[in-house]
């Protein structure tokens, strides 16, 4: 028996639809229940936007086991099945019709010790909208660049698909093992994507006294001053995705942005 831990979005829709996946689970020998802390499960099911999948994957990392995400968003880049494919999901998960892909992470360290954990990406941003923010850049030890910018966007290769990608960033197979280092609204010829390996060491240290503000995956963990450093490395272990798709990475892009208007 498949014990399903879930993750539901907090809207009417998702509610109802993950009454329906509880009752097809139930159906073929699984159970599936409302996620407890530290409840021990097999799985993570997420029924909701990329913002749901996006936290049950931060649980699903904790509790060491694979995720797959139901598309209850507007694009959902980070799920796996839609809506109308509840039986064909259900049957796959029950009878083992999928594979599990790692997905690589970052982890981003502030001087205090604070550590915030990236599947999407880490962002370090200005504070004052009014005001652009100064970056000194290091890779593996080595200076880079001078950002003046409203931010920078460090994000993984899933990431890609995310805020690394409305900054103006390019879009990365998630297979591609490495990071990409985006510029937001840079003040600079140089606005370029960095991409480098995913066990590079980056560090992005304040140049001029304007503090700026530090999230990984939307989550704010803090602020930091002129002097002060954000390092930001590999994360301790992987995110793991169930894939029950046959699609590469260019057909999925055309799947969820429709365009294929032949």
């Amino acid at each position: 028996m498949r014990d399903i831990g879930l993750v539901i979005s907090g809207d009417a829709e998702a509610v109802a639809y993950a009454a329906e996946f509880v009752a097809a689970a139930g159906a073929v020998g699984m159970t599936a229940h409302p996620i407890a802390d530290g409840a021990p499960v097999e799985l993570v099911v997420a029924v909701g936007g990329d913002g749901t999948v996006l936290q049950a994957a931060h649980l699903a990392v904790g509790l060491a086991v694979p995720i797959v995400g139901i598309n209850l968003g507007t694009i959902g880049f980070l799920a796996e099945a839609e809506p109308e494919e509840l039986e064909e999901t259900v049957a796959a998960l029950a009878n083992d019709r999928f594979r599990i892909e790692d997905r690589n992470t970052i982890e981003v360290t502030l001087p205090d010790g604070t550590r915030g954990l990236g599947i999407n990406d880490i962002v370090v941003e200005k504070i004052n909208s009014q005001r652009l923010v100064v970056l000194d850049v290091e890779v593996d030890g080595e200076p880079f660049l001078r950002h003046r910018a409203d931010g920078l966007v460090v994000a993984t290769s899933m990431g890609s698909t995310a805020y690394s990608f409305s900054a103006g960033g390019p879009l990365m197979d998630p297979r591609v093992d490495g990071i990409l280092v985006t510029p937001v609204a840079p003040h600079s010829l140089f606005d370029r994507s960095l991409v480098i390996p995913s066990d590079s060491i980056i560090t992005i240290r304040v140049a001029e006294d304007r503090p700026v503000r530090v999230s990984a995956d939307g989550r704010e963990l803090g602020s930091i001053g002129e002097g002060d450093t954000a390092v930001i490395g590999p994360g301790p272990t992987p995110a793991r995705f169930v894939r029950m798709r046959r699609e590469g990475f260019p057909g999925r892009i055309t799947r969820k942005f429709k365009l294929d208007d032949r």
